[in-house]
């Protein structure tokens, strides 16, 4: 089953396309079109030989039925060498499909497996070598302009792993949580986990205090769900950790039970029996 890491940067490009092109020209310079349609069209070749190749995503600039442009994206964890072959495979089966020019954007976690899976793929014939475009977070500039992280909230999240300490470190989060904000309630909690996972406990507690600084709005209903499940999970712990100091056994369904508890009242009357009860069993009494 594919890990969040290779899935967030593909679901980023089906929920907004022009993520694509703007990297692209960001990061690399392409010279693709400013104005028109960004549309995502289908991963799979199941109408063309060999029907079984299927890519991540793809992306076209301009109508659809015409494209400017189009974009095969891969995300990579790691560098595989059968992808050498498919990828080519990939670029053609595009070009032939809509007759336009094509470009490979492969997304990767880290800068080791950018580099790896930059290596330029020789075709045989003579002068044709595939130089893959890898990118990885810390080749994307700082978002540190809320208006800006609005305006492309995936590519704020995608770039604020990478510069989450440092400098610029309070600027970024502030942008990133401002783009979360506009999102809609799945959406949001996808990509707030994906960064508390990204993020060291450092750059979490950063985040946590901006989002709760005076002044600054975090308005959303997932805002406001996601604080109300954080501080649960906090009270869950806390039962937990006392009934553990107290050398007190809990067995696996009084665990979970108390784990999947969001009611903060109830966890806080669970932490005051913890100090007193003489077994597990008698916390939820």
């Amino acid at each position: 089953m594919p890990s969040s890491n290779h899935e967030l940067p593909l679901e980023m490009v089906r929920n907004r396309p022009q993520l694509a092109p703007t990297i692209l020209r960001t990061v690399f310079g392409l010279g693709l079109p400013l104005d028109g349609q960004v549309t995502l069209a289908s991963e799979s070749f199941a109408g063309l030989n060999p029907a079984e190749l299927r890519c991540d995503a793809t992306v076209l600039l301009d109508d659809p039925e015409a494209p400017a442009h189009g974009i095969i994206v891969e995300s990579q964890l790691r560098f595989k060498k059968q992808k050498t072959f498919t990828w080519p495979a990939y670029l053609a089966l595009l070009r032939l499909r809509h007759e336009c020019p094509v470009t490979l954007l492969i997304f990767c976690p880290s800068p080791s497996a950018a580099r790896a899976c930059a290596a330029p793929i020789d075709m045989g014939h003579p002068e044709w070598v595939l130089k893959p475009l890898t990118v990885h977070p810390g080749m994307l500039p700082p978002i540190t302009d809320p208006e800006q992280a609005r305006r492309l909230p995936e590519l704020a999240v995608l770039s604020a792993p990478a510069h989450s300490e440092g400098p610029h470190a309070e600027a970024v989060l502030t942008s990133v949580s401002a783009a979360i904000d506009t999102l809609p309630g799945d959406t949001g909690a996808l990509y707030y986990d994906y960064l508390t996972a990204q993020f060291s406990g450092a750059a979490c507690k950063l985040l946590e205090e901006i989002v709760n600084v005076a002044g600054y709005e975090w308005q959303s209903e997932f805002a406001k769900t996601h604080r109300g499940e954080g501080r649960a999970e906090g009270e869950a712990k806390a039962v937990l950790l006392v009934l553990d100091a107290r050398g007190i056994t809990v067995p696996n369904e009084i665990r979970e039970h108390v784990t999947n508890c969001t009611d903060t009242d109830q966890l806080e009357r669970w932490v005051q029996r913890a100090a007193i009860i003489d077994k597990a069993e008698d916390l939820l009494e």
